[in-house]
């Protein structure tokens, strides 16, 4: 049977992530200055960084590794290819 994966764990960064891009919003408002406004776009960055690299390593622990050790060459191909696609795209973005 396939377990679930859940990523509630990271809500909370999500969270914290929200009430950052508020603050930059208010930051505009307030006709802050740009590199303060650009710091803090940053660091919200890499807070979405951060939470991705955990969705994406839970995947590989839990998916991939539950399909690469099922009997369905099938199913293990398909993870293989949706990794490969994933860091693909991953790439492109850059």
């Amino acid at each position: 049977m396939k377990q679930a994966t859940t990523h509630e764990g990271q809500l909370e960064f999500l969270k914290k992530i929200e009430g950052q891009v508020r603050g930059i919003q208010k930051m505009i408002e307030e006709k802050r200055y740009c590199v303060d406004i650009v710091t803090q776009i940053h660091s919200i960055i890499g807070a979405l960084h951060r939470v991705e690299d955990q969705i994406f390593k839970k995947h590989i622990d839990g998916c991939v590794v539950g399909a690469l050790k099922g009997k369905s060459e099938n199913e293990k191909q398909k993870k293989i290819n949706e990794v490969v696609e994933l860091i693909s795209r991953f790439r492109k973005a850059f």
